[in-house]
C-alpha cells in the first residue's frame, strides 16, 4: 500500500515562512515526479511546484520566488519551502507522486493557513 505522509502545515502571519515535508513509502517513488498542489475554499486545486527525478522544477507564477521545492532521493522525501507567506496562499496542501505531476498517489493534505 503507497502512503505518503505530509508535515509541516500551520498557521503564520503574513511575510513568514513554513516548510512542508512529504515523506514516501516504496523506493520506485525515487524516479517519480514529486510535487505539491494546493486548494482553497470554492478553488480547484491547483499545481504549486513539481520536481522531477532528476531535480528539474516547475513553480506556479503565484509563487515563483517565494517558494522552493526539493527533494531527497534516498529519503523519498519532497519539501517546500515557502517563504514570504500572502494570505491567498491560504489552502489544504497536498503532496502528490506519480509518473507525471497531478497522477499517481496523494497524501491526505495539511493546512496553511497565512493570517494576522
Amino acid at each position: 500500500q503507497v502512503q505518503l505522509v505530509e508535515s509541516g502545515g500551520g498557521l503564520v502571519q503574513p511575510g513568514g515562512s513554513l516548510r512542508l515535508s512529504c515523506a514516501a513509502s516504496g523506493s520506485i517513488f525515487r524516479f517519480y515526479v514529486m510535487a505539491w498542489y494546493r486548494q482553497a475554499p470554492g478553488k480547484q486545486r491547483e499545481l504549486v511546484a513539481s520536481i522531477s527525478a532528476g531535480g528539474s522544477t516547475n513553480y506556479a507564477d503565484s509563487v515563483k520566488g517565494r517558494f522552493t521545492i526539493s527533494r531527497d532521493n534516498a529519503k523519498i522525501t519532497v519539501y517546500l519551502q515557502m517563504n514570504s507567506l500572502k494570505p491567498e496562499d491560504t489552502a489544504v496542501y497536498y503532496c502528490n507522486v506519480g509518473p507525471a505531476a497531478g497522477v499517481g498517489s496523494w497524501g491526505p493534505g495539511t493546512q496553511v493557513t497565512v493570517s494576522s
